[in-house]
């Protein structure tokens, strides 16, 4: 009998063995293989200043020409490069298997490729000089496509009007850097200085699978350097100590007058390829995102757009769901099989109702819906005379970001109730909800403010209440407040908008709507020292803040409503 199972075991064990690429295929909702395919590793292509980018080609085997799939990162171009690079070679074999030439490259100084990574600035020049050499190849038919998520998406818009890329998959990226490292002119060090401790340790374990622990080390690595004045020079604290490329581009955002544009440097109008946009309603990057499908649509171009319920460490387990959607479309702009694309160019998730729509154009008409803070913690449909609220906000222990559209394992949707039992936030909570209500696009919140600190911040955050008491975060955003923003009131006041970011969310009957109001997020927005420097200044002063609420000053939260009938 115990013979009987081992033999069992071991042809079930061959045929997942030998059928294990139909499996990966029906797994991942593509169509069967078309080819097999052969692997040329460490192909060493030369750039423009004489150093080489080491090169992956993943080849199908066929009689006629492929188009070309260029993937350009930063994380380790294959499996012996630890989780990020198994992760993408598994990806660049499924794309090869549907008939592409596929190139995996890494990046100016990361792995085996020569040179100094410095992020971001060589990434089109090093792109052109791949395309010089993609052009000799007795292989290349002319149409490349590029695809992949975060810094691989990034080198996707450095190279998107080159003349021979015809198609992009964008995910969880956008193409104005300069938004996403200083969102809302706070620097986000929860991005910067976790991203720099994740490419140092990775390129440490560069030989483990698994890279185990990676992340809690990245956590070790990060947590006293959070807590370090200047914000500017927090990265001096990681444990791995400073970074020499970090370094140069923080001191570029101080003293260079065109560092900005430097990191928004892709002119929309001139991009020729089409775009398939994929981002998450808990990214960082999604502002950016939408900006990008706005920006397209402006220069003629209709571009797709997909957002799911995702964070942007989704990307690891995004990579393979990425697979389906990035050869749907190249099979329709590199083969001419348009009949593979959906009909409506943008599909967004509904986070509550928990399902996919489809519209199009992004964002689907609404109407807004106003709710007004009250007294006693209330958020009502009209606006009533109350007291104002006060708090006071300490640089010294700053308020927390809890989920969120962090850099972190631990962004997205979570329980808000420890945070909002903190003095330095206030609630605002709606009644149970008799009908359900849905919202889709961009919130707002028009908010009266008054601060005993000319420099500072406000913060909002959109959440709903189960009934069970469970505050979920939705969306959330940051105004920084200096001399001469907002609108002057004759009392003193100040009318201020916070961009709240957008969303698309049910709140089920029964449940209620909450607000949030505080002064930081720390350290997805880098805490304001409440100084006229607060990147650079050391010191730290408390603000006590003031909220109105009355019919003089009728703060507002703007809900994008959906009609339901």
């Amino acid at each position: 009998m115990k013979r009987f199972g081992l033999v069992v075991s071991l042809v079930l064990g061959l045929a997942v063995y030998f059928g294990r690429r139909s499996l990966f295929t029906w797994g991942l909702r593509l169509p069967r293989p078309r080819h097999r395919i052969q692997v040329e590793r460490g192909l060493k292509i030369p750039m423009a200043d004489g150093i080489h980018l080491y090169t992956d080609h993943y080849h199908p085997i066929t009689d006629g020409k492929c188009p070309t799939i260029l993937i350009r990162t930063p994380y380790g171009r294959n499996t012996y490069t630890g989780l990020f690079g198994w992760l993408t070679e598994f990806c660049a074999r499924r794309f090869a298997e549907q008939g592409y030439e596929v190139l995996v490259q890494d990046t100016r100084g990361r792995f085996d490729s020569e040179g100094e990574f410095v992020p971001f600035f060589p990434e089109r020049e090093d792109a052109q000089a791949t395309f010089n050499w993609l052009g000799k190849q007795v292989w290349f038919d002319g149409q490349v496509g590029m695809w992949g998520s975060s810094y691989l998406g990034i080198v996707q818009w450095m190279a998107a009007d080159h003349p021979f890329v015809k198609a992009l998959v964008p995910g969880i990226t956008a193409s104005n850097l300069n938004d996403i490292i200083f969102p809302d002119g706070a620097m986000d060090i929860s991005l910067g200085l976790r991203w720099i401790s994740l490419l140092r340790i990775q390129q440490e374990q560069r030989r483990s699978l698994l890279q185990a622990g990676i992340f809690l080390a990245v956590e070790r690595d990060v947590r006293t350097a959070f807590q370090h004045l200047p914000i500017i020079e927090s990265y001096r604290a990681l444990r791995g100590g400073p970074v020499d490329y970090y370094h140069r581009m923080m001191d570029d955002a101080l003293h260079a007058p065109d560092f900005a544009d430097r990191l928004h440097c892709v002119d929309h109008g001139q991009v020729k390829a089409s775009v398939h946009l994929i981002g998450g309603w808990y990214d960082f990057f999604l502002r950016g995102l939408l900006d990008d499908f706005t920006a397209l649509k402006a220069a003629g171009q209709m571009p797709y757009l997909t957002i799911g319920p995702w964070i942007h460490f989704s990307h690891l387990f995004l990579m393979p769901t990425m697979i389906q959607p990035g050869v749907e479309w190249f099979d329709a702009q590199l083969k001419g099989k348009h009949e593979r694309l959906r009909a409506a160019p943008v599909r967004l998730y509904v986070m509550g109702a928990n399902e996919w729509r489809d519209y199009p154009d992004f964002p689907p008409p609404s109407q807004p819906q106003i709710y007004y803070p009250g007294g006693e913690n209330s958020l009502q449909a009209q606006p009533e005379n109350a007291p104002p609220d006060h708090y006071c906000y300490d640089p010294a222990h700053p308020t927390p970001i809890v989920g969120g559209s962090q850099f972190s394992l631990g962004a997205g949707a979570r329980n808000n109730r420890r945070l909002e039992r903190r003095s330095d936030v206030l609630s605002f909570t709606s009644l149970c909800l008799e009908q359900p209500l849905e919202i889709i696009g961009s919130v707002s919140l028009e908010l009266y403010i008054q601060s005993s600190s000319e420099y500072t911040d406000f913060y909002a955050r959109l959440c709903d209440v189960d009934p069970k008491g469970r505050s979920t975060n939705i969306c959330d955003g940051l105004l920084r407040i200096e001399p001469g923003k907002g609108e002057t009131q004759p009392d003193g006041s100040l009318r201020i908008t916070i961009n709240l970011w957008a969303t698309a969310y049910r709140f089920l009957a029964g449940h209620r709507i909450r607000l949030l109001v505080s002064s930081s997020a720390h350290p997805r927005w880098g805490r304001h020292t409440n100084t006229a420097h607060p990147l650079t200044d050391s010191i730290v002063r408390q603000a006590e803040q003031t909220i109105y609420h009355d019919l003089d000053h009728p703060s507002a939260l703007i809900l994008p409503t959906m009609d339901l009938l």
